[in-house]
């Protein structure tokens, strides 16, 4: 059986070093699941085919062992990818927080990026443990645009209360939903301890 692997996809203005994703990768790592976090080229002036070719690289053709995690931009990254897959394929677990396929008021500039959005349709029938997370005041993605994306997923989106666009900026330096999601799905120990949500600093 293959061994069980994550990916953790950041978002706009963001790095692998940023938020809440190094803290995941190490409580993955700590659980025996490799993780990455590829750094998408250029994050404050994001070209999609160029986040494309990374995602691709790092995600590949996933299977029921893969774990996908993927935070604002990256989230339409990853289903973009997902989408253009043309070999068989089955995700066992995706995690998306503060995803949207539509375009952000408050970001302008990613117009061109989001452009037409992604086509979503049947996506979900080829993952086993979907998982979508919002907070309840989101300043970058409307919590409506998540809620869209979830009805297009054909689920309802996890609400964080007070966690903001989910940045250390917001005090968000630990995700233990995320954790858990993946628990559910994979039967990983979790232990909540160190997990709880660290309220304490980048853009997306």
């Amino acid at each position: 059986m293959t061994q069980r692997r994550a990916s953790i996809i950041h978002g706009y203005g963001a790095s692998p070093d940023d938020h809440w994703f190094g803290w995941l990768a190490g409580q993955l790592d700590a659980r025996g699941i490799p993780a990455s976090i590829p750094l998408l080229p250029n994050p404050l002036g994001p070209d999609p085919a160029q986040w494309a070719e990374v995602v691709s690289a790092d995600v590949g053709t996933p299977d029921e062992n893969s774990i996908v995690v993927a935070h604002s931009l990256g989230c339409l990254t990853v289903l973009r990818h997902l989408r253009s897959l043309t070999t068989p394929w089955r995700l066992g677990t995706l995690v998306l927080v503060s995803g949207f396929v539509d375009h952000l008021p408050a970001l302008p500039e990613l117009d061109t990026f989001v452009a037409d959005g992604c086509d979503t349709d049947g996506l979900g029938n080829h993952v086993d443990r979907l998982t979508i997370i919002r907070s309840d005041a989101d300043p970058y993605v409307p919590p409506a645009h998540t809620d869209h994306l979830a009805g297009l997923l054909r689920t309802s989106a996890q609400v964080v209360p007070g966690a903001g666009h989910f940045l250390a900026s917001d005090g968000v330096t630990s995700l233990p939903e995320v954790l858990d999601a993946i628990a559910t799905s994979h039967g990983v120990d979790v232990a909540r301890s160190e997990s709880a949500v660290t309220l304490s600093s980048l853009y997306d």
